[in-house]
């Protein structure tokens, strides 16, 4: 399986790398378009792509600004807002690729599926439907509180600023070869800006705060183990959101449940989904 690479310009005029894998089937039945996490990039996801391709879907992806092969300062975006700007470009670049007349599904983990939840409440869009695993609604931990000054400090003196993003890369997933790879590949780096930690956080608390308001089909997934996002900030999405959101959890999962032992239902969850959807 072979992915085809592209470019694309942001609103801002910053040039972000992202990557086609065609459905093996014909016709697609859909187009599933992937936002990743903080610090990683969107290679890492090849082997979702081979799963979505064989059942029929075409997955794009790029790489976040300051993420991977795309520009910019390392874990920095100067807003929220220029976020969903950019995935809203993406959306753009994605159909003129591979076709205007499919459903467009949005897929986001951890910081990306804060990013698509927060895109499916405050922007207005055809999409068919949206996935969001781990997302990064709240945290599951409490962060170190000089960090947490410094990062509100500088989000107004320095925005810009990178500090490390603490991730334990050893709560990612219970499979140890996953962890390796992550800690040895040269695309992932732990650094985050004071001013996406705070815009982050403010995200979280708005998205948790207006989740009555979703409409658009969402699966949201979570791993009961996960130390990294909080699973108790999904379940309250899910309460506040009521019927509109498939909620699943998975028991005993770490945060990449897409990378974790027993990783094949849930694939196989998001395809069904998926299918159940592209109407």
């Amino acid at each position: 399986m072979k992915h085809t690479p592209f470019n694309f310009k942001t609103s801002d005029g910053l040039e972000l790398f992202g990557r086609v894998w065609r459905a093996q089937t014909d016709p697609a039945k859909g187009i599933v378009n992937l936002v990743h996490g903080v610090g990683e990039h969107s290679g890492r996801y090849a082997h979702v792509a081979e799963t979505l391709t064989k059942a029929g879907y075409h997955l794009a992806a790029f790489d976040l600004r300051g993420h991977g092969l795309s520009e910019g300062k390392r874990g920095h975006a100067p807003s929220f807002d220029q976020l969903l700007d950019d995935v809203t470009v993406f959306l753009q670049e994605s159909q003129t690729r591979l076709g205007a007349d499919l459903p467009v599904f949005l897929y986001g983990h951890s910081l990306g599926g804060l990013i698509v939840i927060d895109y499916g409440l405050r922007r207005s869009s055809s999409l068919s439907g949206i996935i969001s695993t781990g997302p990064a609604l709240a945290l599951a931990f409490e962060p170190p509180k000089f960090k947490l000054f410094i990062g509100k400090a500088m989000a107004n003196l320095a925005p810009s600023f990178t500090m490390n993003n603490a991730l334990d890369v050893n709560a990612l997933s219970r499979d140890a070869a996953i962890v390796k790879a992550y800690q040895d590949d040269a695309l992932v780096h732990d650094r985050i800006s004071a001013k996406l930690v705070m815009d982050m956080f403010d995200a979280g608390k708005y998205d948790l705060e207006h989740a009555a308001e979703w409409q658009i089909p969402l699966l949201l997934m979570h791993g009961t183990e996960d130390h990294i996002s909080s699973a108790a900030a999904s379940r309250q999405f899910k309460t506040s959101a009521d019927g509109k959101v498939d909620l699943v959890l998975w028991e005993s999962y770490f945060h990449e449940i897409h990378n974790d032992i027993g990783k094949e239902p849930v694939l196989e969850t998001m395809v069904n989904w998926l299918d159940e959807h592209i109407q």
